[in-house]
C-alpha cells in the first residue's frame, strides 16, 4: 500500500476544505482543477508508455473537467487521446467547461449515443464519469458504459473515485468502475478504504493539490487511517517479566462438535502476549483441546457436580475469581447452555469481548453489561444485533458501527465496536478508525476466532477496549496479508496465528 495520510475525511469536509482553499487563500477553482488533472497525468506517465493507447471517458461534472485536463496533458505529451463523453458539452458549466474547451483546442470529443457500441480501442480507461457527489443509484446510460468498462481489458485510472461508488460509505450505486488505479485529491475519502471501496479503487494515490497546511489544521478529521501504529500501542516487557502479569484470560464457546472455534481463539491469545488461558467449554472437548495446544488449560462443564436442580452449574466461580479478562462466543452455539454462558460473563464484573453465537444471544439479553466491553460482529451478526438486513449493515458501515454502539455500549465505561469486513472498522463512542490491511485470501473459517483471541490478549496486557481492538485489528490484518504473501486465496486461521509476532 502507497504511504498515505492517516486523515479521512467525508465528501462535506473535502468541498469544505476546497471551498476554504477558493475563498481563503485565493486558489481558483480552475487551479485546483489543473492540479487534479496533472495527478492523475503523472501517474500515467509512470506506470504507462507512450505506445500505450488512452481512452478518457468524461462526465458532466467537475470530475469532468478533471477528465479533460488529463486528455489535454496526455495529448500534448505524445500519447494516442479518444475522448468519450456521456454528455453533450454544451451542458457543462464553469470549470469543467473552460477544462473542455481547452481540450478541444486540440482534440474532438465523441458522444455517446449508442449504448450498445463498443468502446473505442484503448490501453488505459480514464474514469472521469461520475464523482464524489453521487447521491442515487447510477442510471442504465451511465451503468451501461461502466459495464463496458469493467469488461475492458484495459487498465483503468479513475479520478478521485471509481464512478458508481458513493464516497462516504464504500457501497456501490448498482454498479461501479473497479479501476486498477484512483488518484485521489484533497482529502481521502472515507469510501475508498471500507465496504466495496477496496475492490474497486485499485492502488490508491493522494494528492493535496498544493493546498496549504493550515488548512488541514482547522479542519475535523471524520475517520482515522490504521495504516501504521507508531509508537507502538503495547510497552516493552521487563526483564522479570512473569506471566500472571499478563493477564490471564477465560475463552467461552466449544458447544458440541466445535472444539475448533475455542482452539484457535485459545492458541491466538497466548501467541499474542496473553499470560495464561483456560478454555471453559463441552467436557467431550477436552482431548482435542489439550492435544493441539497443550498450553491451553480447559475447564469441561460436563465435569461439574450437578446442583438440586439436576443441572451442571456453569463456569465455576473458584475460576472466575481467577481469571481477568474474559472472551465469549467462538463455536458457543445458540442453546440453553450458550445463553446461561453468557449471562454468567456478562455478570463477572470482568471486561468481556463477544464475537459469534454470543453476539446472536446478546441482541436478546436484557440484563446490565460489564464496564469494559468489545463487540466483535461482521455484518450479518451486525445486521441481527440492529434486527436490520446484511445489505443495509454494508450499505452504510459508518452509521451501522455509530448505531451498534449507541444501541449496545453507550451505557458502558469503556468500550468498542469492531465491524469486521472489508475494510474492518473500530468505533469507541468518539473516534472511528478503518484499517486498510487484509486481504480476499483470508476469508476462510476461523479468521474471527483468531481476531477474537488476540483482541482479549491485548485487554489482558493493559491496554483499554478501543487500542485493544485497534491493535488487534491492524495485526490480525497484517499477519494475515504476511501470510498470504505468496497464494491468493486459502489463508487458513491458524497461518495467521503463525504470522502474528512480528506484528505485536
Amino acid at each position: 500500500m502507497n504511504k498515505l495520510p492517516s486523515a479521512l475525511y467525508s465528501v462535506q469536509s473535502v468541498v469544505q476544505l476546497e471551498q476554504r482553499a477558493i475563498h481563503d487563500y485565493a486558489i481558483a477553482g480552475y487551479t485546483l482543477m489543473r492540479r487534479a488533472g496533472q495527478a492523475v497525468f503523472t501517474l500515467l506517465q509512470q506506470h504507462f508508455s507512450m505506445d500505450n493507447k488512452i481512452l478518457v471517458l468524461c462526465g458532466a461534472g467537475n470530475n469532468a473537467g478533471d477528465g479533460y485536463v488529463v486528455a489535454r496533458l496526455a495529448q500534448q505529451a505524445g500519447y494516442a487521446v479518444q475522448v468519450v463523453s456521456l454528455v453533450a458539452t454544451a451542458k457543462l458549466n464553469g470549470d469543467a467547461r473552460q477544462a473542455c474547451e481547452h481540450w478541444l483546442e486540440c482534440g474532438d470529443i465523441q458522444t455517446v449515443s449508442d449504448n450498445n457500441r463498443p468502446l473505442p480501442q484503448a490501453d488505459v480507461i480514464i474514469d472521469a464519469l461520475l464523482g464524489t457527489g453521487l447521491a442515487r443509484t447510477v442510471s442504465a446510460k451511465w451503468a451501461a458504459l461502466i459495464e463496458r468498462v469493467n469488461q475492458s481489458t484495459a487498465a483503468v485510472i479513475a479520478v478521485d473515485i471509481p464512478s458508481g461508488l458513493f464516497a462516504d460509505s464504500g457501497a456501490i450505486a448498482g454498479i461501479a468502475v473497479r479501476a486498477d488505479y484512483t488518484v485521489t485529491f484533497i482529502g481521502l475519502k472515507i469510501g475508498l478504504f471500507t465496504g466495496s471501496g477496496r475492490a474497486c479503487a485499485g492502488d490508491i494515490h493522494f494528492d493535496a493539490l498544493q493546498l496549504p497546511a493550515d488548512i488541514y489544521h482547522h479542519s475535523q478529521i471524520d475517520v482515522q487511517l490504521l495504516n501504521s501504529l507508531d509508537p507502538p500501542l503495547l510497552p516493552t516487557r521487563p526483564a522479570d517479566a512473569y506471566k500472571n502479569q499478563s493477564g490471564h484470560v477465560l475463552i467461552v464457546g466449544g458447544n458440541t462438535a466445535m472444539a475448533g472455534a475455542v482452539i484457535l481463539a485459545g492458541r491466538a491469545a497466548l501467541c499474542s502476549g496473553a499470560g495464561l488461558v483456560t478454555i471453559f467449554t463441552r467436557s467431550a472437548n477436552r482431548t482435542a483441546i489439550n492435544s493441539n495446544c497443550p498450553e491451553l488449560m480447559v475447564v469441561g462443564s460436563e465435569d461439574m457436580s450437578t446442583d438440586e436442580t439436576g443441572l451442571a452449574p456453569l463456569i465455576p466461580e473458584s475460576l472466575l475469581a481467577r481469571i481477568t479478562h474474559i472472551a465469549i462466543g467462538p463455536g458457543l452455539g445458540r442453546d440453553d447452555w450458550a445463553q446461561q454462558c453468557l449471562q454468567q460473563c456478562l455478570q463477572a464484573d470482568k471486561p468481556v469481548v463477544i464475537d459469534a453465537d454470543a453476539l446472536h444471544l446478546l441482541a436478546e439479553y436484557k440484563a446490565g453489561m460489564p464496564a469494559h466491553l468489545v463487540l466483535t460482529p461482521h455484518p450479518g451478526e451486525a445486521a441481527h444485533l440492529l434486527h436490520s438486513q446484511t445489505q443495509s449493515v454494508n450499505a452504510d458501515r459508518v452509521n451501522a458501527i455509530k448505531r451498534l454502539y449507541q444501541q449496545y455500549l453507550a451505557s458502558v465505561d469503556e468500550a468498542a465496536v469492531i465491524l469486521k469486513g472489508s475494510g474492518t472498522m473500530i468505533y469507541n463512542g468518539k473516534r472511528l478508525a478503518i484499517c486498510p490491511w487484509g486481504n480476499p485470501a483470508m476469508a476462510t473459517a476461523g479468521m474471527g476466532d483468531v481476531l477474537t483471541g488476540v483482541v482479549v490478549a491485548m485487554l489482558a496486557q493493559g491496554l483499554p477496549p478501543a487500542k485493544a481492538a485497534e491493535l488487534a485489528v491492524v495485526a490480525h490484518a497484517m499477519a494475515g496479508d504476511k501470510a498470504a504473501e505468496h497464494q491468493s486465496r486459502g489463508v487458513l486461521a491458524s497461518d495467521v496465528i503463525a504470522a502474528l509476532a512480528p506484528f505485536l
